[in-house]
Parts: C-alpha cells; sequence; structure tokens
C-alpha cells in the first residue's frame, strides 16, 4: 500500500512544483537524465543476474515484446489510415506498447499474488519491457522523431543507451553465473529504488491537463488500447489459445494491463514525441488503471 501511495504523492508533489517560482522551468529535464543514465543501469544491475532463466520465461517476456508489436501495428496502420503526423504515431506506440510493469505492478502484484507473483513480475520487466524500452522503444523513438532516419544513428543510441549498456553487462554475469558482492548489490538496489519517485516527480512537472487540449481524443484512444485491448489480446491469447494456466500465466495477463511506462513518457518527452500527450497519459493513465485492473483480476479469478 505505501507504494501506490508513493505513486499519487510524487505525481502530486511534481503537479504542484509546477507553481513553485523558484524551481527551475527545465527541472523535469534533468530529473528524466537522472533516470536514465543512473537508475535504471542500478535497476539492471540489481535483478538481472539473479534470474532464473526457464521455459517458463516465455508467457512473462512475450507480455513486453509482443504488446510493442501489437501495439506498433495499431497504431502504425491507424496513423497511416487518418493520415497523423509520425511524432503522433511515435508517441501512441510508444505509450500504448510499454506498461508500468514495475513502479505500478511490482506493488500490485506483490498485493495480489505475494512473493511467487513477485518472480514472474520481475521476468515481465527486467528482460521484458525493460530490454524492450532500450531497444525498439529507442529504434521507435528515433524513427518517428524525424523525417530520414540514419541506421547509424540508431545503433549507435541504443548501443549507447546507459540502461542498454547496464543491461548487457547484467546478463553476462547471469550467464556466467556470478553477481556483484553484497556491499554493491545494495548500493545497486538503493539507486535503483530513486526509479519511482523521482521519475514520477519529473512527469507531475509536465503534467498540464487543459480541458481544450486536442490530445484528448488521442488520449482516450491511447488509454483505452493499453488498458482494456493489450490485456484482452493476451487473455485470447494465452488463456484461450495457448490454454495457459498457474500463477505464471495470470500474472502475465496482468502485467499486461498496467498503466503506460514512465521511462516511455521520459523517452518520449526526450524525442520531442508529444510530450504533453505523453505525460497526461501517465498523469490520467496511473489512477486509471487501478479500476481497470480490478476488473481484469475479477475476469482472471471468475473464468
Amino acid at each position: 500500500m505505501d507504494s501506490i501511495i508513493l505513486l499519487f504523492l510524487c505525481l502530486l508533489v511534481g503537479f504542484v512544483l509546477q507553481k513553485a517560482k523558484n524551481f527551475p522551468a527545465n527541472s523535469h529535464q534533468v530529473l528524466n537524465q537522472f533516470v536514465i543514465y543512473i537508475s535504471l543501469p542500478a535497476l539492471a544491475l540489481f535483478y538481472i543476474p539473479k534470474i532464473e532463466i526457464s521455459s517458463k520465461l516465455l508467457f512473462p517476456l512475450g507480455i513486453a515484446w509482443l504488446g510493442f508489436l501489437f501495439s506498433f501495428l495499431f497504431f502504425s496502420v491507424l496513423g497511416s489510415y487518418f493520415k497523423w503526423s509520425r511524432k503522433l504515431v511515435g508517441c501512441l506506440i510508444l505509450m500504448g506498447g510499454l506498461g508500468n510493469t514495475a513502479f505500478v505492478g511490482f506493488p500490485v502484484i506483490e498485493a495480489l499474488y505475494g512473493k511467487e507473483g513477485m518472480e514472474t513480475a520481475i521476468i515481465v520487466d527486467q528482460p521484458g519491457t525493460f530490454v524492450v524500452m532500450a531497444t525498439l522503444g529507442i529504434i521507435v523513438a528515433s524513427l518517428y522523431s524525424r523525417g530520414t532516419p540514419n541506421p547509424k544513428e540508431i545503433v549507435s543510441k541504443i548501443l549507447l543507451f546507459p540502461p542498454f549498456l547496464a543491461f548487457f553487462a547484467a546478463l553476462l554475469m547471469n550467464v556466467l553465473d556470478a553477481d556483484f558482492n553484497e556491499n554493491l548489490q545494495l548500493v545497486f538496489q538503493r539507486l535503483g529504488s530513486t526509479v519511482t519517485p523521482i521519475a514520477l516527480v519529473a512527469v507531475g512537472l509536465q503534467i498540464k491537463i487543459q480541458e481544450k487540449s486536442r490530445h484528448w481524443n488521442f488520449l482516450v484512444l491511447g488509454l483505452f488500447f493499453k488498458l482494456m485491448i493489450t490485456p484482452a489480446f493476451f487473455y485470447v491469447l494465452y488463456k484461450i489459445i495457448f490454454n495457459g494456466n498457474g500463477i505464471e500465466t495470470d500474472v502475465a495477463i496482468l502485467e499486461s494491463a498496467m498503466a503506460p511506462m514512465i521511462t516511455a513518457s521520459i523517452i518520449a518527452s526526450n524525442y520531442g514525441l508529444k510530450p504533453k500527450l505523453s505525460s497526461m497519459m501517465i498523469g490520467i493513465g496511473i489512477p486509471l488503471s487501478f479500476i481497470t485492473l480490478a476488473f481484469w483480476y475479477w475476469v482472471l479469478i471468475t473464468f
């Protein structure tokens, strides 16, 4: 419960600080960079060396990879048909394809499924959402932020993206069955724990809910896709087509119903992909997701 309170409190703090005269106007950019260069790499270095690789990873991993591809196809087709701007399509792909599987997902899954559920949630987030964000997410952001993408530049941004470098190093340690000493693990854990408060304050600093905003239609579409269409897709795929059962399947489906990823909003902001829309999707999507998550949990335990 304390983690959920923290989510709303940090969003509120960031929103209130918009009105503080002595608070720098570009503070959200500094906070975003701290998350990307410090917090996320630390999170990868703490968790990934500890993950046990097995066939049980397939359903949880599919949530991130298939979910992002589904979002790409969905919004690319709509964007082409309605002739939306590239920046708008790129924003919707990122926000619809990357879920908040850690900052919202972890406290929710732990509350509903305990430590056993958390083992699956970490798989969904770290080698799943986290890696998709650091690879496919950066590719989409680069492709849609300018008219003529440069393949060499995109590859360079991925390879030099701090969270990706940390993931690669941590994955190598996992393969070698190695880990850092306890002191370093504690340091990484503490640095990684700063992701939630700092990222949410940064998002709160950018939230500007305008009743007459032209983004409302896209906001509703993006959130409906992320909170309802995506989990429905995975429920049919995992439960009905593949006849999946057990806690791994249920946790994976519930994780697919999480609100848009905070880091996706940061990437969208850094690449100029409709930052106001991405911030509104976080600010409205997180509280709204608690209602839709209750619905999907009821579906999972009833049918």
